[in-house]
């Protein structure tokens, strides 16, 4: 599909819609996490979980991606295991240690949720030609990998501070 015209913007208008799409994303994300009886930390981590797909996460490894300590992560799974969204198995490797899947009946509600949003954003980047396409997502492959740069740089500042 030949690329539409498109306004052009500036960098400055380019951060402003991003800002607006941040906000409205956030607000998308407490949302979806009120409906599913969770907390926005919460409902990330289930995030992570549905993410890894067959390739189970450790307690671990979910407390690294959501910026947790592994006892707070430990209550975030608790609470996950209690409202029916995961349970804990063995790590078929080393049986003291577990990792984390998602209860199936917990995966159809989320993607029942989830899904006419992302049938609109589909239908949205319909409206894309396939080299727009490839430089939406490189741009945000790039812009999430400086966001947890720039987190990492602030949390390592921090222990320095403190």
């Amino acid at each position: 599909m030949p690329a539409k015209s498109r306004p052009s913007a500036t960098p400055a208008q380019a951060l402003s819609a991003m800002d607006s799409l941040v906000a409205a994303h956030l607000l998308g994300r407490h949302e979806m996490a009120q409906r599913l009886g969770l907390s926005i930390t919460d409902l990330l981590c289930f995030a992570y979980v549905l993410e890894a797909g067959e390739n189970l996460l450790t307690a671990g490894d979910i407390a690294e991606r959501a910026h947790v300590t592994t006892g707070g992560v430990t209550g975030i799974l608790n609470r996950l295991e209690r409202a029916g969204y995961v349970n804990r198995v063995p790590d078929p490797a080393d049986r003291r240690r577990v990792r984390v899947a998602a209860v199936p009946d917990a995966v159809t509600r989320v993607v029942a949720l989830y899904e006419p949003h992302y049938a609109r954003l589909t239908d949205l980047f319909a409206d894309y030609s396939a080299d727009e396409l490839a430089a939406i997502t490189d741009w945000f492959t790039r812009a999430t990998a400086m966001a947890h740069g720039y987190i990492e740089e602030l949390r390592d500042r921090d222990a320095k501070d403190g």
